[in-house]
Formats: structure tokens, C-alpha cells, sequence
């Protein structure tokens, strides 16, 4: 299996998930900025959508989109734990928290708050968007370590997200919470071991 990727970018939740599932998969890294490979090959070739995160099996067919990723990867656990058994609450709390990643987050940052060309009423308004899912993130997390109970793919999706911030200049001071969660997220072994893969740390 392979996973195209970009340090640092939404694919990261699929790594880290790969990692925490324990899946042996080889990393294939993407420039997004002129949709290439490292050995030069155009990756629209490969997927015309030209975004990542992408899965590759070893059958040859390719996959994309985050959140339906991270739900294939944490279903080949026979035990589920990263995802809860089907028909169960803890299945029904993480995809719920998959797709408020994905639709409240994820796509307010992404395109919005990483285009020079946004309007700045477009990028103040995304970023009051944020700041009151920010907020709900905060006051759920200030008696839970997680989101759904246990670590969950939801946790990488929302972890890869939200550190977004630190990126883009986004404080974080009023939601300290969300900040812990943060830093907890991060100091899990696999998700060290991703970050680290990706050159996001020394």
C-alpha cells in the first residue's frame, strides 16, 4: 500500500491512522505547489484530482478523500478500536466527528485561509467561523482527553486540522483545552513517529 502525501498537509491524519493501526504502507511524497513526485512524474497523471491525501492497494486501484480513508483504515482492525464496531455508539460519536472535521474544519481553512488571492471579508469571516467551532472543540475537550472516549481516526483527522493553526497565526490562548488536546495528540508515539517521517520535527 502506498500513501501519497504532503508534510504537513490533511494527508497527515491518514499516516498517522496508518501508524496507529499498525498497517505497513510506503510513503509516496507529492509537491503540491507543481503537482510532481520526487522522480519528476506529474501527479495529476496519477490522480486527476491532484490533491492528497491518496491511497494506493496493492491491487493498483487508488483512493481519495481523508475522512473515507481514515474509516477503511481503522474498519481492517477486527477489534475496531479506532473506530468502534459498526451499529455501536462509539462508531456513531467517531463518524460523527469525522464529518464535522471534514466539513466544518477542514474545509474552512482549506481553500480559504491558504490563498494569497482571498479576500480579507472572506478570510475574517473563516476565521470567526473557526474560532466558535474552536470554541465547541474547547468546552468538549475540558472533560475528555479525546473526542469519542479513546484515541480515534477523528482524533488524527482533528489533531492534522486544527494544528493548522499554528501554521496560518491562529491563536489559541482562549481555548486552552483545545490546545492540551493538542499537545496530547501529539505526544503519542505514532504520531511522533509520523511527524517525524514527514519532517515536521527534528
Amino acid at each position: 500500500m502506498k500513501l501519497y502525501h504532503a508534510p504537513g498537509a490533511c494527508s497527515l491524519a491518514v499516516h498517522i491512522a496508518l501508524r496507529e493501526a499498525g498497517q505497513p504502507f510506503e510513503l509516496v511524497k507529492v509537491d503540491l505547489a507543481r503537482h510532481t513526485l520526487e522522480d519528476g512524474r506529474n501527479y495529476f497523471d496519477i490522480s486527476p484530482r491532484g490533491y492528497v491525501p491518496m491511497l494506493e492497494f496493492d491491487d493498483g486501484s487508488r483512493h481519495t478523500e481523508a475522512a473515507a480513508l481514515l474509516a477503511h483504515i481503522a474498519d481492517q482492525d477486527a477489534a475496531f478500536a479506532l473506530i468502534g464496531a459498526p451499529r455501536t455508539e462509539r462508531r456513531l460519536q467517531v463518524t460523527q466527528w469525522l464529518a464535522f472535521v471534514a466539513s466544518e474544519l477542514h474545509k474552512a481553512f482549506s481553500p480559504w485561509l491558504w490563498h494569497k488571492e482571498t479576500a480579507d471579508s472572506t478570510k475574517q469571516a473563516v476565521r470567526e467561523k473557526l474560532a466558535a467551532r474552536f470554541a465547541e472543540l474547547d468546552r468538549h475537550l475540558a472533560s475528555r482527553e479525546y473526542l469519542a472516549g479513546e484515541f480515534s481516526v477523528a482524533d488524527a483527522y482533528a489533531f492534522t486540522i486544527v494544528n493548522w493553526s499554528n501554521f496560518l497565526g491562529l491563536p489559541l490562548s482562549d481555548v486552552p483545552h483545545l490546545k492540551a488536546y493538542l499537545a496530547r495528540v501529539s505526544a503519542r508515539p505514532q504520531v511522533q513517529a509520523a511527524l517525524k517521517a514527514e519532517g515536521l520535527l527534528k
